[in-house]
């Protein structure tokens, strides 16, 4: 059963977000769903800082031991800070996908209205 933690809000293609201090700055990553169907993951392409994302566009990908998955800005909005750290160690993705293996934080210029609660995640990946 995977985890989906009631205070983010999720994308149909598995990423979640989560709110920062700043309301304007949103957090991203890719769900427990997604890390558990990719199995053991070797490799994260980030997006850069400055990239402007578009949501629903392919902004990274993440390879695993069974397949390369592409990884969809869940926001429309500019990269304002990457995780470093999955450049070198990928597979904090597995073991901690809400926490450590966040993904990107993204400035958002346009207020995200399709995004899924817990509860409308829970019922997609039922």
């Amino acid at each position: 059963m995977s985890q989906i933690p009631e205070a983010l809000r999720y994308t149909k293609e598995h990423e979640w977000v989560a709110v920062t201090p700043d309301p304007k700055r949103l957090r991203m990553g890719i769900t427990d769903f997604a890390q558990s169907a990719l199995g053991d993951i070797v490799y994260v392409q980030l997006p850069k800082v400055g990239d402007l994302l578009v949501a629903g566009k392919v902004c990274g990908e993440v390879e695993s031991t069974k397949s390369v998955s592409e990884i969809y800005a869940p926001l429309t909005g500019a990269v304002v800070a990457v995780n470093e750290s999955l450049t070198a160690t990928p597979e904090i993705l597995n073991s901690d996908p809400y926490g450590n293996g966040w993904i990107a934080e993204i400035e958002i210029t346009v207020e995200p209205t399709d995004l899924l609660s817990a509860s409308e995640y829970t019922q997609l990946t039922a």
